[in-house]
């Protein structure tokens, strides 16, 4: 039988992103999401929040560094990997998601999207998979590994919705 590994997550940033760059030169990028739920215990309506780490790779990891902050609102689509380490001959594993697609939530004046410090985001997506993407295809612009893109052709300015 096949198997199916995707993830869809939306949250918000629990520390500032941790951009490095591997010895081949690849950036990689490290950063947390908590992702709220809303459960019903008795009569009250409890949020539940799960924590989740989160490795961004390539123009996505530098994407996010320049643009998100701690607080930042981002949807996340990427699979999920089990690290397995073992630590004073105790085996230990943790579970992230290893991103595929990064998109800004939030408007660009201190939205979720980063604030006007770092230079807010507006709904933009970062992807490493998708160099064919048209900025028409986000409802105003794309980020891919040839950098941002949002250059009439086609694209919506970013205050129209286009339905």
């Amino acid at each position: 039988m096949a198997s199916f590994n995707r993830v869809i997550l939306v949250g918000n940033l629990t520390r500032d992103p941790e951009l490095r760059y591997i010895p081949s030169g690849s950036a990689v990028s490290e950063i947390g999401l908590a992702v709220n739920d809303r459960v019903k215990k008795g009569d009250q309506w409890v949020d539940e929040t799960t924590f989740v780490d989160i490795t961004l790779w390539g123009r996505t990891a530098e994407v996010a560094n320049e643009y998100l902050s701690k607080g930042s609102s981002v949807l996340i689509e990427g699979r999920l990997k089990l690290d397995s380490w073992e630590k004073d001959g105790q085996k230990r594993s943790k579970l992230r998601v290893i991103a595929d697609k990064m998109q800004m939530l939030g408007g660009r004046e201190g939205g979720g999207g980063g604030g006007a410090a770092r230079g807010g985001g507006g709904n933009r997506v970062a992807s490493g998979a998708r160099s064919n993407a048209s900025p028409a295809d986000d409802f105003g612009g794309s980020y891919d590994d040839g950098g941002p893109s949002n250059s009439g052709g086609g694209g919506f300015p970013d205050d129209e919705i286009p339905f």
